[in-house]
């Protein structure tokens, strides 16, 4: 009985060595007032890029999804500006990667979207905002 308590227990111990990956977390460190405004400011400039790709009249006549697919790839340079302020602050690689697939998720949700509104708005013939 104690060989099966001891085998139990040391099983856990290495396992829970396992699933600590001490090189991809991310001890609670604080982030500075600058660095979260940095990160703030690269993130407006990738919303404005969209914003300022989206306006352009070429998308207008290609496939929503091809437009999308096109303009988070004009604006992909300006996510790397937000990658390098989490690396110089030592957030792990992994960290930073998974908050930029999000937020680039997330718009591209937002250009599709707003790209099939437009596009369903000009065939059903209501009039464009500018």
């Amino acid at each position: 009985m104690n060989k099966i308590f001891f085998l139990l227990a040391v099983m856990l111990v290495s396992m829970n060595g396992f699933a600590n990956d001490a090189k991809n977390e991310w001890h609670n460190t604080e982030l500075s007032n600058t660095t979260i405004a940095n990160i703030q400011k690269a993130k407006l400039e990738y919303k404005k890029c969209v914003s300022d790709e989206m306006q352009k009249p070429a998308y207008k006549m290609m496939d929503t999804r091809l437009a999308t697919d096109t303009i988070t790839k004009m604006c992909e340079p300006v996510l790397g500006k937000m990658r390098e302020v989490y690396l110089a602050q030592k957030v792990p690689a992994i960290i930073a990667d998974r908050h930029l697939k999000q937020m680039r998720i997330h718009v591209t949700r937002n250009v599709l979207q707003n790209l099939m509104f437009a596009e369903a708005a000009r065939k059903s013939g209501q009039p464009q905002q500018q």
